[in-house]
């Protein structure tokens, strides 16, 4: 693809106009993806779980509308089917609570997955990064924020001055929603696109307790830094859960 995966735009520390994506971009990118999600979930004959939905694997065009690529690790599920056993596959920070528990996983695995490339969408900053001021785990720090109503927080400074505030505030609800620790309080993808478009209403999301958890031990340890921390992020969340 000419522009390549999203990750080289997201996480580059170029102040280059060119390689900073402003916030018009990211939302596109943000629909165009749920949409793409939607119908490997919903409008194939055979439902595909990719995964291994992140950054590196959301493809560019000349236009940056995205394509998901990479379906090494797909899964074909019947639509006889609404779940799958399989060994644990994707990417460390995009992994749903039920990949580490060794349950039978869903399309909401996916969405899991989704909510956390959103969060980096917003951010432009990777999710298993902690808060420096704060060692606070940055998806638990972004979602406090939204609690607490500071909308424009979580969003990358660089383009902060002129993100779309209802723009951000729903991709920020979608987020949290997507990221909760029991499967069936996230939507389905086809309700993310709804929702990003502004044509159903989302709640506030709470901080799943697993990421209490991961902050509830990095308080604990008195040396919890980011070189600790990723190591921690599989074995908190199915030894406290």
């Amino acid at each position: 693809m000419p522009n390549g995966s999203l990750n080289s735009f997201l996480f580059s520390e170029s102040e280059d106009a060119e390689k900073v994506l402003d916030w018009k971009t990211r939302f596109q990118i943000a629909v165009g993806t749920a949409r793409g999600l939607v119908y490997l979930h919903e409008e194939c004959r055979d439902r595909i779980i990719h995964c291994d939905i992140k950054p590196e694997n959301i493809l560019l065009d000349d236009d940056f509308n995205p394509k998901v690529g990479d379906f090494g690790l797909a899964k074909l599920i019947g639509r006889d089917f609404s779940r799958v056993l399989t060994t644990t596959r994707g990417t460390r920070g995009y992994l749903a609570p039920e990949w580490i528990s060794g349950l039978p996983i869903t399309t909401k695995a996916d969405v899991y997955s989704f909510g956390m490339t959103l969060l980096e969408i917003i951010s432009g900053r990777r999710n298993l990064d902690l808060m420096e001021e704060s060692k606070v785990y940055f998806p638990t720090w972004a979602l406090s924020q939204t609690q607490r109503g500071n909308i424009i927080g979580p969003v990358d400074a660089r383009i902060a001055s002129e993100a779309d505030i209802e723009e951000v505030r729903r991709a920020a609800m979608v987020a949290g929603l997507c990221i909760q620790d029991d499967e069936n309080e996230r939507p389905s993808m086809s309700e993310v696109v709804k929702i990003l478009e502004g044509t159903m209403e989302a709640p506030v999301p709470q901080i799943p307790r697993s990421l209490q958890v991961l902050l509830d031990q990095i308080v604990d340890e008195d040396n919890g830094s980011f070189g600790q921390h990723p190591s921690i992020l599989s074995c908190s969340i199915s030894a406290k859960l």
